[in-house]
């Protein structure tokens, strides 16, 4: 998972920046809710760590996702590794102190959850941010890499979408104070990339695509920085673009390098990730010289949206080795 540009794993949509306003606006509405009730909504810790079946999974992991960041932990009794990962994920839920709440699926009793989260294997651990959902990790992880990914969650849901976690009764912690939260990276480019963040946040691409340029005139080699530009600059190349139109042109046009990459940008921002690369890895088949080096290059720009860790990426790579070599 990237900071701050994760969401671009599954949530790659034009409408991310009215996701991220609603949800700021229902978590503001839930403290002032809490407020006017006279408490704080304080829960147990043991709250922190809730089993989840699909007739409560809208209750309890979108509906709670507009609160605080859900991690979702798909397990199995029979499945060794799940049980070295679970206890680690449990035992942080309630080291974070509320700043994610953790959903454990059982995948033999939830098994449609598994087939729409598209699960291949598990132990297999997705978020959900203001109703979107996104993949983690699959499979083992060691604890350092969970505590990455995990601050980088926290981060997204704080900054974006105005998560702030839940409240844990301090009485109710072991020792008679609350765990301390987790801390926060800093950097000396955090103003430019929460510039970047805002921007892109409010619509204002050109803004964000900016931002991120100025991060990366300082420092070249900022990952945060090459992710977001890329994912400011999908978002600007299909803004008021004509989807129906595109698509013909792709569909009369199968030869044409243009209209493909137009067309896998449509794609990626739809959240139709294989799509948008199988296009164009078919397209590399089809052409030589500059315009095998065009959609290679395109090709690599998406690989940057959507994480270089995500599967689907690691498989295109492979498949776009192949079609070159």
């Amino acid at each position: 998972m990237q900071p701050r540009n994760m969401s671009m794993s599954g949530v790659v949509d034009l409408a991310a920046v009215k996701a991220a306003q609603e949800a700021k606006a229902k978590a503001e509405q839930a403290r002032a809710q809490a407020a006017r009730e006279g408490g704080t909504g304080a829960i147990s810790p043991a709250d922190l760590v809730i089993d989840v079946d699909e007739a409560g999974f809208e209750r309890d992991v979108l509906q709670r996702s507009a609160e605080v960041p859900v991690v979702i932990d798909f397990w199995a009794e029979w499945c060794e590794p799940c049980k070295q990962l679970s206890p680690v994920l449990e035992r942080l839920a309630v080291e974070y102190n509320g700043r994610f709440l953790l959903a454990k699926v059982d995948v033999d009793a939830n098994q449609m959850l598994m087939q729409q989260f598209g699960i291949q294997g598990i132990p297999a651990v997705f978020a959900v941010v203001a109703g979107q959902a996104l993949p983690l990790f699959q499979g083992a992880a060691g604890e350092a890499q969970i505590r990455q990914t995990l601050d980088q969650l926290v981060q997204v849901g704080e900054q974006r979408f105005g998560l702030t976690g839940l409240t844990v009764d301090p009485e109710a912690v072991p020792g008679g104070a609350p765990a301390a939260a987790p801390a926060q990276p800093t950097g000396p480019h955090d103003g430019l990339l929460e510039a970047a963040v805002q921007a892109l946040d409010s619509g204002d691409l050109s803004g964000a695509v900016q931002a991120y340029k100025n991060v990366l005139n300082e420092d070249p080699g900022n990952e945060e920085a090459k992710l977001g530009l890329a994912q400011a600059e999908l978002l600007q190349r299909v803004q008021g673009v004509d989807p129906q139109q595109v698509r013909r042109d792709a569909a009369d046009k199968p030869a044409d390098v243009q209209a493909q990459i137009a067309a896998a940008d449509l794609d990626l921002v739809g959240g139709h990730v294989e799509d948008a690369f199988g296009r164009l890895i078919e397209t590399v088949q089809r052409t030589v010289g500059d315009d095998r080096d065009t959609l290679r290059m395109r090709l690599v720009e998406l690989f940057e949206v959507v994480g270089p860790d995500d599967p689907r990426v690691i498989a295109a790579r492979r498949a776009l080795a192949r079609a070159l070599f």
